[in-house]
């Protein structure tokens, strides 16, 4: 399709005719300062001045503020723009947006963002993008870990999962969320992984970190993002997130 194979981002990110938009979606926080700061990392390549940086991991607020004001003191113009949708949004261009940005940096770099999301959200400047993203991960890891309890509650009291998993996908607690969950508890398939324990649990625990930056308590997500330490701490944070099912039914 004429894309052309670049070694590092050094190399992809480079000054002349190097890159104009220069877009990382990584792991975590360390993975997006070796992307951008490394020894060959996009500014190792010098790119050149007034290109726009699109930062689409889900990663603290504290580290995307850093990163603005270093891509910025670069001459780069930046924007933080996780995106929702999961594999599926990704393979099917459906992905949603959620930016932080300025308007005319945000509507310059939609064209390029728009060959794989089908919308965005614009939620304000520089963070705001990823804060949204820490708050709705946050609640994620709370419904998933309240699901988790739920079946094996049921469990416990002599229910049919499979039955119980049906009422629970149709009935007024029922999301996207839950409903991918529950077939995967409910059959064990924690080996087909759409979104994994480990993700889960590195979202939480940045979601946290904003709420403690901002004075908050939050003692349901703090409950939650206990049971997905866990289930790092077992070896299970390779399988899907729903593994922590498997947690509570033996406690």
């Amino acid at each position: 399709a004429g894309a052309v194979n670049a070694a590092t981002p050094a190399e992809a990110a480079s000054g002349g005719d190097g890159a104009d938009f220069i877009i990382s979606i990584v792991g975590d926080d360390d993975a997006s300062r070796a992307v951008w700061l490394g020894p060959e990392g996009a500014l190792a390549g010098a790119p050149k001045p007034g290109v726009i940086a699109i930062e689409s991991t889900t990663l603290s607020r504290q580290w995307i503020m850093e990163l603005d004001e270093r891509l910025r003191t670069a001459g780069l113009r930046f924007m933080d723009c996780p995106v929702t949708g999961g594999p599926d949004g990704a393979r099917n261009q459906a992905l949603t947006l959620l930016a932080g940005a300025d308007k005319e940096t945000l509507e310059e770099a939609w064209p390029i963002l728009s060959a794989y999301a089908k919308r965005y959200i614009h939620f304000g400047p520089v963070g705001a993008g990823t804060a949204y993203k820490l708050i709705v991960n946050l609640m994620g890891a709370a419904q998933g870990a309240a699901l988790a309890e739920g079946m094996a509650l049921a469990e416990r009291a002599g229910l049919d999962l499979e039955k119980v998993g049906e009422a629970l996908s149709s009935g007024a607690v029922a999301s996207p969320h839950v409903k991918y969950m529950v077939e995967r508890m409910v059959k064990g398939g924690h080996d087909d992984v759409y979104f994994s324990a480990r993700w889960r649990h590195k979202d939480a625990d940045y979601g946290l970190r904003l709420a403690a930056e901002l004075g908050m308590a939050a003692p349901c997500s703090a409950q939650s993002e206990k049971l997905y330490r866990e289930a790092l701490e077992k070896g299970l944070g390779e399988k899907n997130s729903s593994v922590v099912f498997e947690l509570l039914r033996k406690k």
